[in-house]
């Protein structure tokens, strides 16, 4: 495996997370404004979190349920562009590290070799792409190598054996492990056979596996180091409180506080 700079940070914050299981909690850039977007990822830095996923806007988020594609709508109207949450990714980059997650056709739009070159200049360790499958990853692949960064890749419950062998063999920073078929949003409770599918992928890599999809309170995040998670991934439900609160970043302070403890 080719060793990236934006991997070795990624590998670090696991490694030094204190907690059973790292904790990155999700934010939507622009959302609820631009300024409020890069205070609430200064305030996840601040409560416990090791790293965080930073969500781009984008007008058909295929894997993201209605509070995540709630907030992109928002962000979008009020006039967020991927250049704004690049600058904001490189100031929360400056507290704790980021990986960006969007969609295929902003990379493609502007090439991959430009777009990794654009994160790996604002401090941003790692890229999570959640429409661009194995098949098709192979220049984006290069490009973020070549740029320092952790072209990060996700896995379902559903990939067949020799597919996830493949993705688990090309995985950089850590394995986005889907935890349940569907798109993002809070569940009741987290799937049953869970140690099951986290002992499936880290068979096949050698980089932390992180759980993400439905993770919603700070007990469904300690099940999910309990089955063997390295990493939680909490979204929509910060995305929520943000939503909810005349004061964001204060509102998922307190939240990501409680996930942090529950990991402790």
């Amino acid at each position: 495996m080719t060793v990236v700079a934006g991997g070795d940070t990624i590998a670090a914050a696991f490694a030094s997370s204190g907690k059973r299981a790292a904790l990155m909690p999700y934010l939507m850039g622009g959302f609820p404004t631009l300024d409020g977007s890069r205070a609430i990822g200064e305030a996840y830095a601040e409560a416990g979190a090791d790293l965080v996923e930073l969500g781009v806007p984008f007008s058909d988020p295929l894997a993201d349920g209605p509070v995540i594609h709630a907030a992109g709508t928002e962000a979008l109207a009020a006039g967020a562009t991927v250049h704004d949450v690049l600058e904001v990714g490189r100031a929360i980059a400056e507290a704790v590290p980021v990986v960006l997650m969007c969609y295929a056709n902003l990379v493609l739009a502007r090439g991959p070799e430009r777009f990794a070159d654009e994160l790996a200049q604002r401090g941003i360790s790692g890229l999570i792409v959640p429409d661009l499958p194995l098949e098709e990853a192979e220049d984006a692949l290069a490009a973020c190598d070549a740029a320092g960064l952790a072209l990060v890749p996700l896995v379902a419950p559903t990939s067949p054996p020799d597919r996830l062998a493949a993705i688990g063999a090309g995985a950089r920073g850590f394995v986005y492990t889907v935890s349940v078929t569907g798109t993002t949003g809070e569940r009741g409770a987290l799937a049953g056979d869970l140690p099951e599918i986290i002992a499936r992928v880290k068979a096949v890599s050698d980089v932390p596996v992180a759980l993400g999809f439905g993770i919603g309170t700070p007990e469904a995040a300690a099940a999910a180091a309990g089955a063997g998670a390295d990493g939680v991934i909490v979204g929509s439900r910060l995305v929520r409180a943000a939503a909810e609160s005349e004061q964001p970043a204060d509102a998922v302070r307190e939240l990501v506080a409680e996930f942090a403890e529950a990991l402790r």
